[in-house]
């Protein structure tokens, strides 16, 4: 099982109705057949930390973790979620204790920011990020 976790929060111009489309987004692609499971809501770590909500995100394996990133609903969804970031953090982890597993991870990321340069820029928009 491979799990990505991320924990962000809204732009100050978001408004409520925007962040209920980000969140249902979120939502949809949560729920496309290669993911095993996920949760979208509040984040209820330390407030100072800066995040309001989280969105985890769990799939069976790599080959599952490749449908996942590329699949349509996963792609249009991002058109509408990223846009409304303002802060975002990434924890990913697994049950694969394969040692090569995060290079290989890495590597399905490289591929789908070449084949789609406008969700590579999508995410070096958003201002405070690690991608």
């Amino acid at each position: 099982m491979i799990v990505n976790i991320l924990r962000f929060s809204f732009k100050d111009a978001t408004t409520e109705k925007e962040k209920a489309a980000v969140l249902a987004a979120m939502r949809r692609t949560a729920s496309i057949e290669s993911a095993e499971f996920g949760v979208v809501g509040q984040d209820i770590g330390d407030p100072a930390e800066g995040f309001t909500h989280t969105y985890c995100a769990g799939v069976a394996d790599l080959a599952a973790l490749e449908r996942y990133m590329h699949d349509p609903v996963h792609l249009d969804g991002d058109r509408v979620i990223l846009p409304h970031i303002q802060k975002i953090s990434a924890v990913r982890l697994s049950d694969d204790m394969d040692p090569g597993l995060g290079a290989k991870v890495m590597a399905l990321h490289q591929a789908k920011v070449a084949k789609y340069p406008e969700w590579e820029a999508q995410l070096a928009a958003i201002p405070e990020s690690p991608f």
